[in-house]
């Protein structure tokens, strides 16, 4: 069973904090779960990182100016 997405809120957070806390959560995501990220920049570093590791994700600008990044493990 899938648990409900969960969410690293790094709008507020300065570098590297957001990458730090997504990285932590994916490691304790099992395979098929999800995770969402969400910045007022789109993280293209982040990209590179989940297409190594083999993550999946999509990404989407909110009318309010935030990239919500949702990671598939």
């Amino acid at each position: 069973m899938t648990r409900q997405a969960e969410r690293v809120d790094g709008r507020f957070m300065e570098p590297p904090q957001p990458f730090v806390a997504t990285m932590e959560m994916l490691d304790t995501l099992q395979p098929g779960e999800e995770m969402q990220l969400l910045l007022y920049r789109e993280p293209h570093p982040l990209y590179r990182v989940l297409q190594q590791n083999g993550h999946g994700w999509r990404t989407e600008l909110q009318d309010d100016g935030t990239f919500v990044v949702t990671i598939r493990c």
